[in-house]
């Protein structure tokens, strides 16, 4: 599954970044049972937060998407270096949660987070249908517009 997986990153022009190291107290990634918990991934793209600011003021909604992809590349690359480079051994994601950054009067997180849902389906196939959340906050950390966490089931 491992082939597929990168087959599909290599055809959507994804290169997966070095997982970031935690930037507080907390570790990246847990694993518990067969579930691997991933903690919050940024919008970051070459070392940085690529899509800042409040959607509905200062990022539309095509913007808000990206950084919801950039997301979830993210979480794959977390998901990789906690499963020993090995996709592969994702039997599911159970949910993302989102968190959209946002002006009060917006209510379009829903397509905001549809970027990363839509990302991890289309390189997980069916195992990357999941449930999700996505709300509206009215700060993230570093003055990103989203931030996406994730559960995985995972073989052993």
């Amino acid at each position: 599954m491992s082939e597929t997986i990168d087959h599909r990153l290599n055809e959507l022009g994804i290169t997966l970044p070095e997982a970031a190291t935690p930037a507080a107290n907390y570790v990246s990634y847990v694993i518990s049972g067969n579930h691997l918990y991933l903690s919050g991934q940024l919008p970051i793209e070459a070392g940085k937060v690529a899509v800042t600011g409040l959607l509905g003021r200062d990022v539309d909604v095509a913007a808000g998407q990206r950084a919801a992809e950039l997301c979830a590349i993210n979480i794959l690359a977390q998901a990789k270096a906690a499963l020993g480079g090995d996709l592969g051994r994702i039997k599911r994601v159970v949910k993302l949660n989102g968190f959209i950054a946002s002006m009060p009067s917006f209510t379009e997180q829903h397509l905001v987070m549809n970027g990363a849902s839509n990302l991890i389906a289309n390189v997980l196939g069916k195992a990357g249908k999941h449930a999700r959340a996505a709300v509206g906050m009215a700060a993230l950390p570093l003055n990103a517009a989203v931030e996406v966490d994730a559960i995985m089931e995972i073989a052993q």
